[in-house]
């Protein structure tokens, strides 16, 4: 962690508004995204990205510094707000359920080519699919995918280790690559 950082969190420890702005400034842009692409509506997505700096200014002085990066810890709080949203929201939801085990069935070379192609209908067909998939692995694959974090800082943030997450991760990818078969068909 840089001098920069150290300084950055103890004045956010000290609730200096200077150091909020630039926490904003820069972790805002990739927290909001990362609410959005969980939470379906502009205005459920912006309400929880609220909640989550108010939660990280207020609760600061639980950070350590020594477990993880501040970036990740936000996404830490992100995560777990916009799952309890989720969670709690009154509309139900179906998601897809691979009841014969196809998906389990699935070669990895097979969902390598299925979500390797990044053309624009791949691209589109994987956004379609993630709808089909609960919360908890839609994070997962955003998490990996779409912000590129470790398996290490994923479990940090959904509170597992990097074993577990890398499994549900093989499944999900599996489970998404049918989704996607099935939308293609």
């Amino acid at each position: 962690m840089t001098e920069a950082e150290l300084e950055l969190i103890e004045e956010l420890r000290r609730q200096n508004p200077k150091a909020q702005w630039l926490t904003l400034q820069r972790y805002g842009k990739g927290i909001f995204a990362q609410v959005a692409r969980l939470v379906p509506g502009k205005e459920d997505a912006e309400e929880v990205y609220q909640d989550v700096f108010v939660k990280a200014f207020t609760h600061i002085g639980q950070y350590d510094e020594a477990r993880s990066s501040l970036r990740t810890w936000l996404s830490r709080i992100a995560y777990n707000a916009a799952v309890d949203r989720l969670r709690h929201q009154r509309q139900a939801v179906l998601y897809f359920e691979d009841r014969e085990g196809k998906a389990d069935a699935l070669s990895d070379q097979e969902v390598d080519e299925t979500l390797g192609h990044t053309n624009a209908e791949t691209v589109q067909l994987i956004r379609a699919a993630l709808k089909h998939l609960p919360p908890e692995e839609r994070a997962i694959i955003t998490m990996f995918y779409y912000e590129e974090m470790s398996l290490k800082e994923i479990a940090y943030i959904t509170g597992s280790i990097p074993t577990t997450v890398a499994s549900k991760l093989s499944r999900t990818r599996k489970k998404l690559c049918r989704i996607i078969k099935m939308l293609q068909s």
